[in-house]
């Protein structure tokens, strides 16, 4: 229901902290938030932040496969392209099953 309501504000990993889909905004996770440390590779975001730097606030980890389910009007496939089977830097991205 979360991913249905707000699947434009969608941020995955990338090396430099988060970019939003779409956009390509870095972005970075509030340092208030549970998911602060945890940086998982899809999030959904309430709100967008300025202070020091841009900060998304009331994050939750989705799939990215959601986005398709939800907004096939909106994505395409290739901007959902999941980098799991991609390297990522080390201690960066736990994926579902790591963060328990």
């Amino acid at each position: 229901a979360v991913t249905a309501g707000y699947f434009y504000h969608t941020a995955r990993l990338s090396k430099g902290g988060y970019k939003t889909v779409k956009h390509q905004q870095t972005v970075y996770v509030h340092p208030n938030s549970s998911l602060f440390e945890e940086q998982p590779r899809w999030l959904i975001y309430h709100e967008l932040v300025f202070t020091t730097k841009e900060f998304m606030r009331q994050v939750i980890e989705i799939d990215s496969g959601w986005l398709l389910e939800v907004a096939p009007h909106y994505y395409k496939s290739k901007e959902l392209e999941d980098s799991s089977s991609k390297k990522m830097p080390r201690k960066q991205g736990k994926t579902r099953e790591e963060l328990g």
